[in-house]
């Protein structure tokens, strides 16, 4: 379960008769429209031509928690039906389990009872649902004016260079023109090759007020950390400035603050929107990094778990060969989400302090 104010959880397998999300705590009265919940979902397909060749029709189905196109304040539960799985293959690799998947430590942690079809609930294809939730959580932090936007930063060795102002003005999946099209013919090398590369994500959030947030269990990093590493593949997060606080002199780390337009804010933002655990009013930035899709069809080495001997293993099947393209509506997502459900907490707070004064 995901949040505190407002939660959601996610069921169902790769290769199962559905994925779907439950949320809890959807405040009632907020329009539902399922051809936007859709749109959000296609933008998941990323490049069809270097993605999985399996084509899920994506069609959101809800079961609860809506009535007359609102929210009602109950559980809302959604589908996706899985029309597209293939699954004949997993039966020949179930004992020789894949390189850089969780086939091997999910079959230790269940003991042995998992579903291995298309890595079963590790599968990517539990993002779905993620983007689900995440498109409820975007009607609550619309109200409040807070937007999210998330562009690919990275593919390989090649780095994209986007402004505030370009990334909220343009729809595509990298708005520096240039690094983008590099990106593409990188991933179509790659994919020639039979391999597989990764890359980093930049997720923006601007309207955030200062005040969301608190120490340990409540941090605002912490919690937007534990999200991003709930997506497969995900191997590293960092806030503002990141890594590169490592060679920064304090003096150079700093954010002054200064006040501008009878606002407060910082004169830079490397630390990333967040002091403390805490929002400051700064755009919220962060980046994650992917790692190369596991499945390739270039040989590799493995075990089989029944004999316990070295084997060879030449997967077959329908392989994305960069899932970056894919993840950046999901990091939104997963974004938003945690932001709607401190922005509900905040609300809580006002609410009591309000009527005190």
């Amino acid at each position: 379960m995901m949040g505190k104010l407002l939660r959601f959880s996610i069921f169902g397998e790769s290769h199962g008769k559905v994925v779907g999300c439950l949320i809890e705590g959807m405040p009632p009265g907020i329009r539902v429209d399922t051809t936007e919940i859709k749109k959000d979902l296609e933008r998941r397909w990323g490049i069809r031509e270097s993605s999985s060749s399996r084509r899920e029709e994506d069609t959101p189905e809800i079961l609860s928690g809506v009535f007359r196109a609102h929210t009602t304040g109950a559980p809302i539960a959604i589908v996706l039906k899985n029309r597209d799985a293939k699954s004949s293959y997993y039966e020949e690799i179930k004992y020789t389990p894949r390189p850089g998947h969780s086939d091997y430590t999910a079959s230790v942690r269940y003991f042995g009872y998992n579903d291995y079809r298309g890595g079963g609930f590790f599968s990517g294809r539990l993002t779905a649902a993620m983007v689900v939730a995440g498109y409820f959580a975007r009607k609550v932090l619309e109200r409040e004016g807070v937007r999210v936007r998330g562009y690919i930063k990275r593919i390989g060795d090649i780095e994209a260079n986007v402004s505030l102002e370009n990334l909220f003005s343009s729809a595509l999946l990298c708005p520096d023109e240039e690094a983008w099209e590099k990106m593409k013919r990188r991933i179509e090398e790659i994919r020639k090759e039979g391999d597989s590369i990764g890359g980093i994500v930049e997720s923006v959030a601007i309207g955030v007020p200062a005040g969301l947030g608190g120490p340990f269990d409540d941090d605002l990093e912490g919690e937007l950390s534990r999200a991003f590493f709930a997506i497969h593949g995900v191997k590293g997060v960092e806030f503002g400035a990141g890594f590169r606080f490592s060679v920064m002199k304090g003096s150079e780390a700093n954010d002054n603050l200064i006040v501008r337009n009878g606002k407060l804010e910082t004169n830079e933002n490397n630390m990333g929107g967040i002091l403390g655990g805490i929002s400051n009013g700064m755009p919220i930035v962060a980046r994650v990094v992917f790692k190369p899709t596991p499945s390739i069809y270039k040989e590799q080495k493995t075990v089989d778990l029944r004999r316990m001997e070295n084997v060879s293993l030449k997967l077959r099947g329908r392989f994305d060969t960069c899932i970056v393209p894919k993840a950046v509506v999901v990091i939104e997502s997963m974004m938003a989400f945690v932001l709607a459900d401190h922005l509900l907490r905040r609300y809580s707070y006002l609410y009591f302090m309000n009527d005190k004064i």
